[in-house]
């Protein structure tokens, strides 16, 4: 699998946005908050996701893009471990990951939260399945 992130990949559909937080799962792993709903999308991904950053925990936008920025590529990095499963399953998601902290991480911590995030993604979803 490539380790790209493209437009596809992007959760943009406001309808979808709106079925997400109106029906979805939530669980948390500090500092990211994820709600996760199985729906069906029209794309060739398993999976589309929406990176928020809270402008009321972050006031700076410098502060907000470097925090979406790292975000994105370590979710570009680990998106297999959750692709793989879904793929397998030929089902498909959308997910939301929040940045709840009031601070900066730096980019090796996030990975690591975002590793460990996508696996707990899997299993919930996995449960929720059925």
């Amino acid at each position: 699998m490539k380790q790209t992130f493209t437009k596809d990949e992007r959760l943009c559909k406001k309808i979808l946005i709106t079925k997400l937080f109106r029906e979805g799962t939530s669980f948390y792993i500090h500092p990211f908050r994820v709600t996760f709903v199985e729906t069906e999308i029209s794309v060739n991904f398993p999976a589309q996701v929406l990176i928020s950053v809270p402008k009321q925990n972050l006031r700076k936008a410098v502060s907000r893009n470097k925090i979406k920025r790292r975000i994105r590529e370590a979710y570009r990095i680990n998106k297999g471990i959750l692709y793989d499963d879904l793929m397998e399953r030929q089902q498909q998601m959308a997910f939301c990951i929040t940045y709840t902290s009031k601070e900066i991480l730096p980019s090796s911590l996030i990975g690591e939260k975002i590793k460990l995030l996508l696996q707990r993604l899997r299993k919930e979803h996995a449960q929720t399945a059925g």
